[in-house]
């Protein structure tokens, strides 16, 4: 499992490295159990199949928390799941999460993109923040919030490679404030592409992730600051990430933009000495 971690080429797998043992196996058993119910929707091309694949994890969510897994990857989780509170609600929230990417591939507006960015983002972080080590509640609120921050994110790098597969993640109704056209995106056609209206689009979303991280920072705990470091280097990652997507003018439709896997570890690295 932890060789599927660093071969997704995850930010996430920088984090894992700076963990004790016992609290990185239970994030590798957890980052693979969300990679493999993410993979039922990336992977499965019929939608039928795929529900059913997603409803077999529902069950055996249920079987594995009555003591009976049967998948690899519940086998390596359970054992962990008490002592760092991951209850049933978690998982079950990431497999819906999925059940949402199958049922749309529009959000009419960001009170609904952040719904399901709270299924797919805002859980995980959560269930993250109590393995890396947790004191105070209020850091729930704010892994929370580092979630939809890292979500907007990867929405952001992702319009090009989201709309090559019939999906717009972006709300509709901000499209429509800045008078982009859905049939546009999904294109990806030059010369309008990189126009000022995909730009004035596209700096409202990383405004809007900007202010996200910020708030996300103000809401962690002093006395959890110091177990959150990988939390920390997650978020560091993402938005040098940001800033480089910023830096190409959003050059999003044609291309991924993505950090070397060096300085992906110079930024955890950096963060871990520097504790924010």
């Amino acid at each position: 499992m932890q060789d599927k971690a660093a071969g997704s080429g995850s930010s996430f797998y920088y984090a894992f490295m700076f963990l004790p043992a016992p609290r990185r196996a239970a994030i590798t058993a957890f980052y693979a159990f969300c990679r493999e119910v993410d993979d039922v929707v990336d992977e499965v091309h019929d939608p039928q199949v795929a529900r059913t694949k997603l409803a077999w994890w529902r069950s055996e969510v249920a079987q594995a928390f009555a003591g009976q897994p049967s998948h690899p990857v519940m086998h390596a989780l359970m054992p962990l799941a008490a002592d760092y509170a991951i209850g049933p609600r978690h998982l079950n929230a990431v497999i819906e999460g999925c059940e949402v990417d199958l049922a749309q591939n529009r959000f009419l507006d960001f009170p609904a993109l952040a719904g399901y960015c709270h299924l797919v983002a805002g859980v995980v972080g959560e269930v993250a923040c109590n393995i890396f080590g947790r004191e105070d509640d209020a850091t729930i609120a704010y892994a929370h919030r580092l979630g939809l921050a890292m979500q907007l994110t990867n929405i952001i790098r992702d319009v090009g490679e989201d709309a090559r597969r019939g999906r717009i993640y972006l709300p509709i109704d901000e499209l429509q404030q800045f008078d982009v056209k859905a049939h546009e995106l999904l294109r990806r056609e030059a010369p309008w592409g990189y126009g000022d209206r995909f730009q004035a689009l596209m700096r409202f979303q990383a405004d809007r992730a900007h202010r996200l991280y910020d708030e996300a920072f103000a809401l962690l705990p002093a006395r959890d600051r110091a177990s959150q470091k990988p939390g920390l280097m997650m978020a560091n990652i993402y938005r040098t990430l940001l800033r480089e997507i910023e830096k190409s003018g959003f050059q999003v439709l044609h291309q991924r933009t993505s950090l070397t896997p060096l300085r992906k570890l110079w930024i955890a690295a950096r963060t871990h000495v520097a504790g924010r």
